[in-house]
Parts: C-alpha cells; structure tokens; sequence
C-alpha cells in the first residue's frame, strides 16, 4: 500500500450509480469505465476497462438491498482493482447493510457486522467512508481507517431554511429510547426543544402503551432517526405525538430509507406531513408516495472524496 494514488478514480457497482454519477459530476470527473454483471449461475462478474494502476480508486458501493448481492459485487470489484495495482483503495459505503447485527442480543448470535468487516478488510480496501452507522462502535471492527460521516447536517440546513424563525417554537423528538443522543445533538443544532416516545408494555401479552416524554401539544415535530425499514416505529411514534401528545403537525426525517415491506404503505397512511430521506439508498419510483423527500449527499461525499486524496483533514464534515 501507497500512502497516496497518483490520481482519483471512481468506480461502482450497481446499487446506486446515479449517486457515484452525481459524485463525480461534482469533482468534475467521470465515472470510472467498468462492468459488474452476473453470470448465469448467479455469480458476480467484474471487468475494469481502464487502468488504474497507483492511481487512488473510491469504490462507491451501498450494501442496500439485495444486500448480498451488491455485497458481494463490492468484494470482488475491491479484489479486481487490488490485483490491477490500484495505490490505494477507499470502499465508499453511503449505507452499511448488517450494521444492526452489531452484537450478540441472544445466545448463539453472529456479529455480522464484524465480519463484513473482515470480508472488507481482506478484499483489499485501505479505508472506507461511509455515513450514519446504526452503531458507532462498528468503526472499532475494522483495522482499517474509517470515516463515518453524519447526515444530520443536511438536515439541518434543510429544515432551518424550510422553517426559519420558526425553529424555536418546534421540537425534535426520538422514536424511542435508543435514538435520544442522536435526536439530542440534532435538536441543539436546530435550538429546538426535545421529546421522546417511551413505549413498554405494562404485563405480558399486553399490547405496548406509548407516552411521549416532553411537550409537544400544539407544536410542530420533527421525528429524527438513522433508518426507515418496515416504518412500524417511525408511524407508531407519529401516532402518539399526535394522539397522546397533542402535537399539531409531524415531520420525519432519516439518513436511511430501507423502506422494505409495508414501509410505503404505512407511511401514506400515518399522521407524517413528510418523510425527508437521504439518497444513500436509491429513490423509490416516482408516484409512490408524496409524503417522501430526498436529500441529496454527493456534495458531502465528493468533498470527502477530494480532502481524503489531498490528505486534508475530513473531520470538517463530522461537524
């Protein structure tokens, strides 16, 4: 390994090539020349049309789903331009699939996050850049250097200028206890008030009961949270502000939209005005549902891209 490449050089597979595209449309490059296919059995095929020996080459890849499809497809691209003598090689990784299989909750569990690490790791990949870990400590998994950007800038200068002078008089609130330090920082950002959704069930087999903790009757919210999967917490959670809570309006915001399952479906249905996401994982069809915003992160990632190839400190964008 090289401390630096020659030259920058991007490339992806097929999870998300409109975001590398609009990457690169901000460094004023282009997308690196190669295909990644399948063969017939299923197994992934990688072909790089271009040198990229000791050049610096970011392979932006979301392990969305099919999650071990486009896994897989990262693994064997790493592998490919590895053995092309890439100098170095940065796995851009907008959204980490297997981050929330982080520890053992059970008996005989897997950390699974660890070993996509591992898998990473022995790839070839000199470092990785990615944005919103489900947990921060998944850093620590790998022996490489990684770089976890926060979204939740985007969604302060959305929000701030969507709503302005009216900020102070709305409040963040966490979908449950798990997400408050995240809420937090983000609601200090906004010099905005916090709530939290508790729920618990009071005896087994007894449905969950919510309260919201904060006051949030009469006032704008804004729902904060890292991923959307199946949206049964982030609806819930609307629910009850509005229900229990008395709140007049409900915003939600999340760096990740899974949205697998009913996902869309509850969200039409819920009490959310708009659900504000960040493409880290490709849009849904147009039409689906009016209620869903995306935010864009190829500015936040090109610069990361450009600091992390001059060797400048990226902890500008962790700010």
């Amino acid at each position: 390994m090289i401390a630096h490449g020659k030259d920058i050089k991007v490339f992806c597979g097929n999870s998300n090539p409109k975001l590398a595209q609009d990457i690169c449309s901000l460094m004023g490059t282009k997308l690196g020349d190669s295909e990644v296919k399948r063969f017939a059995d299923g197994e992934a095929s990688v072909s790089i049309y271009e040198t990229v020996r000791g050049s610096d080459v970011f392979v932006v890849q979301s392990t969305c789903k099919p999650v071990n499809d486009h896994l897989m497809e990262m693994l064997v691209m790493i592998d490919a331009l590895r053995r092309a003598s890439a100098g170095r090689i940065t796995a851009v990784i907008p959204y980490f699939g297997y981050a929330r299989q982080d520890r053992k909750a059970k008996a005989r569990d897997p950390i699974s996050a660890k070993l996509v690490a591992n898998m990473i790791t022995a790839a070839g990949a000199d470092r990785v850049l990615t944005m919103d870990l489900h947990a921060a400590q998944i850093q620590g998994f790998f022996d490489i250097p990684v770089d976890n950007m926060l979204g939740n800038p985007i969604f302060v200068d959305y929000y701030a200028k969507k709503f302005g002078e009216r900020c102070d008089d709305m409040v963040v609130v966490s979908p449950d206890v798990g997400s408050v330090a995240r809420a937090r920082a983000f609601a200090q950002k906004l010099h905005m008030q916090l709530a939290i959704v508790d729920k618990r069930r009071q005896k087994a087999n007894q449905c969950e009961v919510m309260n919201v903790i904060g006051d949030v009757e009469g006032k704008d919210c804004i729902l904060f949270d890292d991923m959307v999967d199946t949206a049964g917490s982030l609806c819930n959670a609307a629910k009850a502000i509005v229900e229990v809570g008395g709140a007049k309006h409900v915003y939600a915001c999340a760096s990740h939209g899974v949205l697998s399952g009913p996902a869309i479906d509850r969200i039409n249905n819920s009490d959310i005005t708009e659900l504000a996401l960040l493409d880290t994982i490709p849009a849904i069809e147009a039409g689906l549902s009016d209620k869903i915003k995306y935010l864009t992160v190829a500015p936040m990632f090109s610069e990361a891209i450009e600091r992390i190839f001059q060797e400048v400190s990226v902890s500008k964008l962790f700010r």
